[in-house]
């Protein structure tokens, strides 16, 4: 596909619903009592292999429409095992969370997924798992994952790398534990999981450093609102931060503080951010934001944010690419074990297209320089987020991106080029058209 660079980006947008949300709305509906209705659903590759897992495990879920999803649950004991493994295709919350979600029901459970996901690291979910009881088999310590279903036992567990998803599976599997289950967190990760139990009705207890939840015989969600997934919008945040005459707002997106670091480092860097219209959605701090053109200056990222703001680092790279001055990320070594090595990946095509960055034993170092990339040819590598850092790219560029592998867009925001191609030209307007 062929990105040309633009002169402005314009316009009012809205975003697919939260992706991280809407698995964890599937999956916790699964296992609620009666019927939960979810709108604003974030439909995606990814999400779509939840929908399919939660499906083979006996549970009916009804598509009314692209966002609107009505699940049956079967309550917290009552997921069936499947004959075949279940698919998750290339999403590693899936798997992660549905490890902890059957880890304490009746029955063998397979989990496996594509190649990507099969290269992932599953010991970091499993080990917890085990220390609560679990039976688990990794493959050496990848997927696919083999779950015998075990009664499981109460654990204070302390992560030893930050993880959502690690946090997420030991407080989904602790439903089905005897005592109460606290996991003990190094930094502050996105708490969408503890939010939404706590909106089913289980008894879950949250400190600065900690998140605690007991056992529960029923859970309820019933209506759910998704947000906009900030993750979603980020490519046009920082395609407005660095084009100039540029000006964006995204309506409706989540505003959780533990997702909002891109937009706290942008405006470290002297983007001109502004929020409008702050509300609740779904139980999530929401809002709309607009982000508007200027020059931007480096800016220094400690490990301490990198959890709000992993999944936006290689579109912090662009933006740091065009602003004066070094910016330093430390402490996202995690990015290594993502959809590829990110790290290196980023770092390999901002190169190619006349970046000057280079990483680091535990992060990265761009030397911006406040001019337009060169612009060339950027492979995805299949990973959504390097194709929408080269779609980012592409339009702030001199001669523009041949972007490979463009379709990896659709693992979380499969109309994002329509949105991208509206917004370069100035003729989109919330909400988009269908």
């Amino acid at each position: 596909m062929r990105i040309e660079p633009v002169p402005a980006l314009v316009g009012h947008l809205s975003v697919p619903g939260d992706k991280s949300i809407s698995h964890r709305a599937v999956l916790i509906g699964a296992v609620c009592e009666g019927e939960s209705h979810i709108s604003g659903f974030g439909r995606s590759a990814d999400t779509e292999a939840t929908i399919a897992a939660v499906r083979a495990l006996g549970v009916v879920v009804l598509e009314d429409d692209v966002d609107v999803l009505r699940i049956d649950g079967v309550g917290t004991d009552g997921l069936r095992a499947s004959e075949a493994p279940i698919d998750c295709g290339n999403s590693g919350t899936s798997m992660r969370l549905l490890a902890g979600l059957v880890a304490g029901q009746r029955g063998r459970f397979e989990l496996a997924g594509d190649a990507s996901l099969s290269a992932r690291p599953m010991e970091r979910v499993a080990e917890p798992l085990r220390r609560m009881g679990a039976r688990i088999a990794t493959t050496d310590g990848h997927a696919p994952l083999v779950i015998d279903g075990a009664e499981l036992r109460a654990v204070d567990y302390e992560l030893p790398v930050a993880s959502a998803q690690v946090k997420s599976a030991v407080l989904l599997a602790g439903l089905r534990a005897d005592g109460r289950t606290t996991v003990v967190e190094p930094t502050p990760t996105r708490d969408h999981t503890e939010r939404m139990l706590e909106r089913a009705g289980a008894r879950v207890t949250r400190r600065p450093t900690s998140v605690s939840v007991e056992p529960g015989d029923e859970l309820r969600l019933g209506e759910l609102e998704i947000p906009g997934d900030i993750s979603s919008a980020a490519p046009f945040f920082v395609a407005a931060a660095i084009v100039p005459g540029s000006a964006i707002t995204v309506h409706g997106i989540g505003l959780n503080p533990r997702r909002t670091g891109l937009l706290d480092v942008l405006e470290r860097m002297g983007a001109k951010v502004a929020i409008y219209n702050r509300r609740p959605i779904g139980g999530e701090p929401a809002g709309d934001v607009e982000v508007r053109a200027s020059d931007l200056v480096g800016a220094a990222v400690s490990a301490e944010e990198i959890p709000s703001l992993i999944d936006e680092l290689p579109l912090l790279a662009v933006a740091a690419s065009h602003a004066r001055g070094d910016t330093i990320v430390h402490g996202a070594q995690e990015l290594r074990v993502k959809e590829s090595d990110r790290l290196e990946a980023l770092v390999e095509e901002l190169r190619r297209i006349g970046g000057h960055v280079r990483a680091t034993a535990d992060g990265f170092h761009v030397r911006g320089v406040p001019a337009r990339l060169r612009g060339g040819v950027v492979d995805s590598r299949g990973d959504h987020r390097l194709a929408m850092l080269g779609a980012v790219a592409g339009v702030a560029s001199r001669e523009g991106v041949d972007l490979r592998g463009a379709e990896a867009v659709a693992v979380s925001f499969p109309g994002f080029f329509d949105v991208l191609e509206q917004v370069a030209s100035g003729a989109v307007h919330y909400p988009p058209a269908s």
